[in-house]
């Protein structure tokens, strides 16, 4: 099986020019599966065998989440068993993802992302790289992994937009605005030429080279202990409360969808549901007539 596996993964990063941190997570789950299968001295799988991995997992307690991811893995892979004429029946049709629980996305209001983008010392030259950082995830929406990719050669000063690589390979353009382009303008001169004026890539770590996730998620923690926000903020909070902000003021679905990268729209109708939430939040709390006596 270990043949196949290592077969299926070059498949994902060749044909279907998948990210290596999307080809781990394959990677990871397939290798549960397969000592699972080892355990259980399985040597061909069918229909039941998968139901039994489904519900040794619910029995471990696996969140339906996780359990969702695996079941994606499951179907994708053996999908291509079956292209690739190594098994003639795909054990995964009568399969379906568990349902899942309804989990609205964590944003920050407008008076707490303020708080948030002032916490960096911007007369510090690691200080302008973090705020950089904070506002090039709040003013476009993108993901973590694509702020490391950016190179200054993708930023297009004059219309003030950003090609961005998206997942799957996949580009798009980001906008972002006045406040973005001064502190942009303002690191690219002061800050980013004492780090390494020679680098392709436009946020750096300390030691002058493309910062990584890691790094960025580190960071964000670091700043969060100099702030008073009491609670967890990661890189991925700045994108929803990018999305809720944007649905709040106005933009249509279909916009903020774009600017987010989905590939489907109901992925971006989450943040619908935020913002009603919010509205009857802010209804309930204010008019007079829907407050509790």
């Amino acid at each position: 099986m270990e043949k196949y596996i290592y077969g299926f993964l070059d498949y994902l990063k060749l044909e279907k020019n998948y990210s290596d941190n999307t080809i781990q997570g394959y990677y990871k789950d397939l290798l549960d599966y397969k000592e699972y299968l080892k355990n259980k001295n399985i040597k061909d799988t069918d229909y039941k065998f998968i139901r039994s991995y489904l519900s040794y997992m619910f029995e471990k307690k696996y969140e339906k989440k996780t359990i969702s991811r695996h079941i994606s893995t499951l179907r994708s892979f053996y999908k291509y068993l079956v292209n690739e004429n190594i098994i003639k029946k795909n054990p995964m049709i009568l399969i379906s993802n568990p349902k899942l629980d309804k989990k609205l996305p964590n944003f920050l209001y407008y008076d707490e992302i303020e708080i948030l983008l002032n916490i960096p010392d911007k007369e510090t030259i690691l200080g302008l790289r973090d705020a950089l950082i904070l506002e090039l995830l709040y003013s476009t929406g993108i993901r973590v992994s694509e702020l490391t990719n950016i190179k200054v050669k993708d930023i297009n000063f004059s219309d003030k937009k950003i090609l961005i690589l998206g997942k799957g390979s996949k580009e798009r353009y980001v906008l972002y605005g006045n406040t973005l382009k001064e502190l942009l303008n303002l690191y690219l001169k002061e800050s980013r030429p004492k780090l390494n004026k020679n680098s392709e890539y436009l946020i750096l770590n300390k030691n002058g080279n493309q910062i990584t996730d890691r790094g960025i998620r580190l960071i964000i923690s670091n700043i969060l202990k100099k702030g008073t926000l009491d609670y967890h903020v990661s890189p991925h909070t700045l994108r929803h409360t990018f999305a809720t902000h944007m649905l709040d003021n106005g933009a249509d679905l279909k916009s903020v969808q774009e600017l987010l990268g989905h590939s489907n729209l109901s992925t971006t109708q989450v943040y619908t549901h935020v913002t009603n939430e919010r509205l009857r939040s802010v209804y309930l709390k204010t008019h007079p007539r829907a407050k509790d006596k």
